[in-house]
């Protein structure tokens, strides 16, 4: 029979298949040739060493979620359109364990980011932005929410699975004995380490009011 053949897509479609089982520390090469079922070094022809399989596992990633990020007609107030999109990311980097670890550094090793990003940037300069600031807007939004999902995956891994969103595995009343001399310190945890979803939407409206007071063109009147 014949068999498929390996290419890179077809590598980093795997590794992203395993990733959820083993995470990113227990991701190798090896590991993915067995779950291939081909030897170690028919991966090295395709991926020099890890970081170039992260790379494509990324683009792989982003080449997923493109079309929702382009889906439906886009909201006329740039608040929301910038808002719905960060909503999209974060909710596409929770179906992969370490799903932002993978996500963040990488090199994207084709141009699908590029309709997504045009079409936001086009949002944002329609509403006034100067193209550089709507760069800037963008990539503060982009930059909040992938490392808002580095923590959260982090404290609950899980999250691929569909957990409830909680702080498991994560003991807030040994956190705050150990810190009872810093009385804010500690009851702060219950703010940070619960309540994820509730409080990204805090963290990001913060990001969203700060952009338009400080990028965005002046609403007032002259």
């Amino acid at each position: 029979m014949a068999t498929e053949r390996l290419d890179r897509i077809r590598v980093a479609r795997a590794a992203l298949g395993l990733l959820n089982e083993v995470g990113l520390e227990g991701l190798t090469l090896r590991a993915i040739a067995k779950e291939l079922d081909v030897k170690a070094p028919a991966l090295y022809w395709h991926f020099k060493d890890k970081q170039a399989l992260l790379d494509e596992m990324a683009t792989e990633m982003l080449r997923r979620m493109a079309a929702d990020l382009l889906a439906g007609e886009p909201a006329a107030d740039w608040r929301e359109s910038l808002a719905a999109a960060m909503r999209g990311l974060r909710e596409h980097l929770l179906r992969y364990r370490d799903g932002a670890k993978v996500y963040s550094g990488t090199h994207f090793t084709d141009i699908s980011y590029a309709g997504p990003m045009e079409a936001h940037l086009r949002i944002l300069t329609g509403a006034g932005f100067t193209p550089g600031a709507a760069a800037r807007a963008w990539f503060t939004a982009y930059s909040y929410t992938i490392g808002y999902v580095i923590e959260e995956q982090s404290i609950r891994p899980d999250t691929a699975t569909g957990a409830e969103d909680g702080a498991e595995g994560y003991d807030l009343v040994a956190r705050a004995e150990r810190l009872a001399e810093y009385p804010l310190t500690a009851a702060a945890g219950e703010e940070i380490f619960r309540g994820y979803a509730t409080g990204f939407e805090a963290g990001l409206a913060a990001v969203v009011a700060g952009i338009g007071e400080v990028l965005a063109p002046s609403e007032r009147p002259s």
